[in-house]
């Protein structure tokens, strides 16, 4: 005769722990098949809307989805063109860039040396290294160089899941059964939340890119295309992002004119067009519910930089944006969610701290 084994809290955590063990284990073994079919899936959502509009207006399913890639491929291209010829013309002028900051630093050096602080004893030009400057750039090619190797499986995969949205509905409605119609909401919802928040997140990234870009060529920096890329790619990565994009803004800045002037001016500028699309228009778009606390967000990008690698650390912020989206419409893990959003419950918020039962009669 069986009995039936009652599990405690402590062994449901200790269960549940083993099991995200295991699972973080299993992402970053499978790193080289997920990371690629992760990449596609974003593509594909943000694809979904150009497929769909073209099938509301008649166009055939092939058709639809053959003209969605096209322009996938030639707004990846055109991206590709840009940071691959900015890179390398960056490269060009590296030692160039290089001499002039070792001269400011020397410099520098010499004029606290002057006023009496013994810098010399503990600084020197010798800390800047030129070689381990132009490895990174080196470095910098090569990853380029992979991801062009690995783009024709990722737009592969792409396509078959474009092919597949169009009857994947049916599919799972025939799996659940017909009669059952919640799950099935409950994932259409998941889905839509997903892709609203993948394609206003991609069109402020965008905007905020071009807006970067024009500011420093108004400030006279080199490269303005390749530094509107980096702000566009690290707008993806909430309160830290903007500030890791107007660092390289600010050593060009340094290194070209040797004014801190300029340097404090293109940081406000960095700070003016994060305050208007970080701060103001895109929590509009987005709303409350789909932010993230600051501390998740650094937790967020450090874990899938370390599952990842560095594509990892550009897609964290989207990746817990799903797993949230997800847990949110679970009814027994939404309290996860709640721990990851950036504000409280508006119910939790609005009751307080006097909501708490003090029992003062007992």
């Amino acid at each position: 005769m069986s009995e039936k084994i009652i599990w405690g809290p402590g062994a449901r955590f200790l269960f549940l722990a083993a099991s995200a063990v295991v699972v973080v284990a299993g992402l970053r073994a499978a790193a080289p098949i997920l990371l690629p079919f992760s990449l596609a899936l974003f593509l594909a959502i943000l694809s979904l809307p150009i497929m769909f509009a073209l099938q509301r207006k008649g166009v055939p399913t092939p058709i639809a989805i053959l003209v969605a890639v096209l322009i996938d491929l030639a707004v990846l291209g055109v991206l590709v063109l840009l940071v691959t010829q900015s890179v390398t013309d960056f490269q060009e002028r590296l030692p160039q860039y290089v001499r002039r900051f070792q001269n400011l630093y020397a410099a520098w050096i010499e004029n606290l040396q002057d006023r009496g602080i013994p810098a010399g004893e503990f600084l020197s030009t010798e800390l800047i290294s030129v070689s381990a400057i132009l490895d990174f750039a080196g470095g910098t090619l090569t990853r380029i160089a992979a991801f062009l190797s690995n783009a024709f499986l990722v737009i592969l995969v792409m396509v078959f899941i474009l092919a597949e949205a169009s009857v994947f509905p049916q599919k799972f409605r025939a799996v659940l059964g017909q009669g059952d119609n919640q799950d099935v909401s409950r994932f259409a919802k998941i889905t839509g939340e997903v892709q609203e928040y993948l394609v206003i997140k991609t069109l402020v990234s965008v905007a905020t890119g071009l807006s970067i870009g024009l500011w420093a060529w108004i400030m006279g920096l080199d490269f303005p295309i390749l530094l509107g890329l980096i702000g566009f790619l690290l707008n993806y990565v909430p309160t830290i992002g903007s500030i890791l994009a107007a660092i390289p803004a600010m050593l060009l800045a340094v290194i070209q004119t040797g004014s801190l002037g300029l340097v404090a001016v293109v940081a406000l500028g960095y700070g003016g067009i994060n305050l208007i699309f970080g701060n103001l228009i895109e929590p509009q778009l987005l709303g409350r519910r789909l932010g993230l606390s600051t501390l998740v967000v650094i937790l967020s990008l450090l874990f899938w930089a370390w599952v990842w690698g560095p594509v990892g650390a550009l897609l964290a912020v989207p990746l817990t944006m799903v797993v949230k989206i997800g847990l949110e419409n679970t009814q027994d893990l939404r309290w996860i969610a709640l721990l990851l959003d950036k504000e409280p419950p508006p119910q939790a918020e609005a009751a307080g701290p006097a909501s708490i039962d003090t029992d003062e009669g007992v």
